[in-house]
């Protein structure tokens, strides 16, 4: 696989939705994306093949790719935090993850800017029965609803960690083919630091940028090192960083996997949950 040929879509479309469902029982209806396209999806592929193949090149295929796919199966694995499920990153964001590890609930639904969290017996004996909570993010001063548990899902997007791979500066190395899950892969390396990660978000506000910066330098990291490993499709199937700081250390592993497959997020049904208002959101911690 040292030498091959790849084809990286480049997809234009007017995605205006991922297949868009409503669920829940009552008036309510939240909108959730699903595995497949809604008939109004307009696409068009350009014949184009990549034609640099240096790491840095690679890498930047692999970024169009995994912005074409707009979804897939994580496990993740975030300082204490580990779970599974589906997440979308594109056109809406949307994230179903089971826990598997003690944490703050069983597990946890975002649907653009609402979430859900609980699907457990502590939840309803809490709740009067009910087994989800429903909150979202207090509006900025300009009315603006920010995606709750955003730091969660910026440290899962595979299309943000491959954007700070790829940012300006930043070279990257090949270290070779290896195995993986039983089929070959592409192991490449870059050394960047939380600063630089932060900045190449060019898509985020500040105020996320902000906290994915504090979420990946704990005490201050001064360096921060991605491990990608690519398929021969150029998708991303496994994302490592580390680093050091002053007071913890970064140690993150997530898998990719169902790459653009039949995935959705549904929410509970309205009867099942109860609505307890706004939430702040803080980094991560590690």
């Amino acid at each position: 696989m040292a030498v091959r040929q790849r084809l990286a879509a480049i997809t234009a479309a007017v995605l205006l939705a991922s297949g868009l469902t409503a669920c829940g029982s009552g008036g309510g209806a939240s909108p959730v994306p699903s595995g497949t396209p809604s008939p109004s999806t307009v696409a068009a592929t350009g014949p184009a093949k990549p034609t640099d193949r240096s790491p840095h090149g690679v890498l930047l295929s692999a970024q169009l790719t995994m912005q074409t796919a707009r979804r897939a199966k994580v496990s993740y694995r975030l300082g204490a935090d580990a779970g599974s499920g589906p997440l979308f990153w594109q056109p809406k964001t949307a994230l179903q993850v089971k826990r598997s590890t003690s944490a703050e609930a069983e597990q946890l639904i975002v649907v653009d800017t609402v979430a859900y969290q609980g699907g457990d017996a502590a939840t309803a004996a809490r709740q009067a029965g009910r087994h989800w909570e429903r909150f979202s993010v207090a509006p900025t001063a300009d009315g603006h609803r920010e995606i709750p548990y955003a730091g969660l899902i910026d440290l899962l997007n595979p299309v943000e960690a491959l954007a700070a791979a790829t940012a300006d500066g930043i070279e990257a190395q090949y270290l070779g083919e290896e195995r993986f899950e039983d089929s070959a892969v592409e192991h490449f390396r870059v050394t960047t630091d939380a600063e630089r990660y932060a900045a190449a978000q060019v898509q985020l506000g500040q105020a996320r940028r902000d906290g994915l910066r504090a979420a990946l330098a704990p005490g201050g990291s001064v360096s921060l090192t991605l491990d990608l490993w690519l398929n021969d499709k150029d998708q991303l199937v496994r994302l490592q960083r580390t680093g050091t700081g002053a007071s913890g250390r970064a140690d993150d592993a997530v898998l990719y996997s169902d790459f653009a497959g039949t995935l959705s997020v549904q929410a509970p049904a309205e009867a099942d949950t109860v609505d307890v208002g706004t939430r702040s959101i803080s980094p991560l911690a590690r």
